[in-house]
């Protein structure tokens, strides 16, 4: 009997675009499905030596740590900080995180029917300039290195509101991130969800999750999703 493979979705975006709330979403979702999900989450369970990288950074850039929230804004100093010289350390250690992403999913697509990532490769490509042929030429090669899920979503989201849910970074630089997102996108053929309310956004996930199962014949997971799925999905009327 053929070992069983998990579909592989990932969830990727702004600060405050809406990850965590729809991932939690999903994750209610597949618990009424009855499948077996896990979810990992890209910077404590694929980046390599990440709790060294956090305290080098805080070091030497001086940001604040923790979550920025209305009521708590705070400055990190991290992804946002771009000379040339940290520029190439990240393009070392994202080479390190795109294999260490691939041998994880090899390990962990037995071990459940849907394995669903808390941000993913793109996140980290997506702190590139990538308006420089290099870093584009870099990029498109650490996507073929990196093992593509079968669903990557892309939530949109407007950069000032973002920025008030999750006051951290400078106004500016959200907005870069937010086209350098889209740009990611584009390269690597990730769906973007448009920003709106969370039931919206949750029922377009779950129409391109089902599709995808349904244009693919790749393995029995992602046939159990679509056969589970079918009657939650065939109740959402034609508009």
């Amino acid at each position: 009997m053929r070992q069983q493979r998990a579909i592989v979705i990932s969830f990727s975006g702004i600060d405050g675009a809406g990850k965590s709330t729809q991932i939690a979403e999903l994750l209610a979702y597949l618990e009424g499905l009855s499948l077996n999900s896990r979810i990992l989450t890209f910077w404590d369970d694929i980046v390599a030596l990440s709790r060294i990288r956090e305290k080098a950074s805080r070091g030497v850039f001086k940001g604040d740590p923790g979550v920025g929230s209305p009521t708590n804004p705070i400055c990190r100093r991290d992804k946002n900080i771009s000379c040339w010289y940290v520029t190439l350390i990240r393009c070392v250690f994202y080479a390190l995180d795109a294999l260490s992403l691939r041998i994880r999913l090899y390990r962990e697509r037995s071990r459940a029917e849907v394995l669903v990532f808390d941000r993913y490769i793109y996140d980290e490509l997506a702190n590139l300039p990538l308006r420089r042929k290099l870093m584009r030429f870099y990029t498109r090669a650490l996507l073929k290195m990196a093992s593509s899920p079968d669903v990557a979503f892309v939530l949109d989201a407007d950069p000032e509101a973002a920025a008030i849910r999750k006051p951290e970074y400078p106004l500016e630089f959200v907005r870069r991130n937010r086209d350098a997102y889209l740009e990611i996108a584009r390269m690597a053929g990730m769906t973007v969800v448009p920003g709106g309310c969370v039931e919206e956004m949750s029922q377009k996930i779950r129409e391109v999750i089902c599709k995808v199962c349904e244009q693919s014949s790749v393995n029995s997971s992602n046939s159990l999703l679509h056969q589970a799925s079918a009657p939650s999905s065939a109740k959402v009327p034609n508009t």
